[in-house]
């Protein structure tokens, strides 16, 4: 989510939701709602650097496809994906056919396979980045954060790939490491009142 524009139902609606209404569901069902399941998580940043570039309307509109063609986003049989694998998802018109983001994927499953046996669960790894409360802008207002380089940089160290900062911002926005719903938005209280309450992962 980028701009967001409040409606006179009080509803927070970000640009591409504006265009598409489709998207009021993800907004209202998903987006910036805390998140703990390692699947989720995983399926989030890959989608995330598979944006890099292009629209959420795009990548949200073939979420499916991906789910499909990813193994669901289960990262112990994404990373025993090999190069003829890659060579049959570049066939697959329904997801982004782009090599260089396809080998990131795989890549990047290995790496969570990795982070697990090191942190435990990718969401105590992720979640130790939740920026402090006097550490996070204006609703809206950024698209990247000094939080969001650290953890782009430290993926990175890792071997982590389409993981820059932008694109790690977005994932921490719609994971609920931070709530960047817009003020007047209906939701921003309500997760507010979950972040509270929310037990963070160890």
């Amino acid at each position: 989510m980028r701009k967001t524009t409040i409606g006179t139902d009080g509803k927070c609606r970000c640009a591409w939701c504006d265009s598409a209404p489709e998207f009021n569901a993800y907004h209202d069902t998903e987006w910036g709602f805390p998140v703990t399941d390692d699947r989720r998580l995983f399926e989030k940043i890959c989608l995330e650097g598979f944006q890099s570039g292009l629209s959420w309307r795009t990548i949200l509109t073939k979420r499916e496809n991906f789910r499909a063609a990813f193994e669901g986003f289960d990262f112990h049989k994404l990373a025993t994906f090999d190069d003829k694998d890659v060579e049959r998802l570049l066939q697959d018109a329904g997801i982004i056919r782009h090599r260089g983001k396809i080998e990131a994927a795989i890549n990047n499953a290995k790496r969570a396979c990795e982070m697990i046996e090191r942190e435990g669960s990718l969401a105590a790894y992720f979640w130790r980045f939740e920026p402090d409360a006097d550490e996070v802008a204006i609703p809206q207002t950024m698209s990247m954060s000094p939080t969001s380089i650290a953890l782009s940089k430290d993926l990175k160290k890792r071997g982590w790939k389409f993981v820059g900062p932008t694109t790690v911002f977005a994932f921490m926005q719609a994971m609920g490491l931070i709530n960047d719903h817009a003020d007047g938005c209906f939701l921003r209280p309500e997760i507010g009142d979950i972040r509270r309450s929310f037990v963070r992962p160890v």
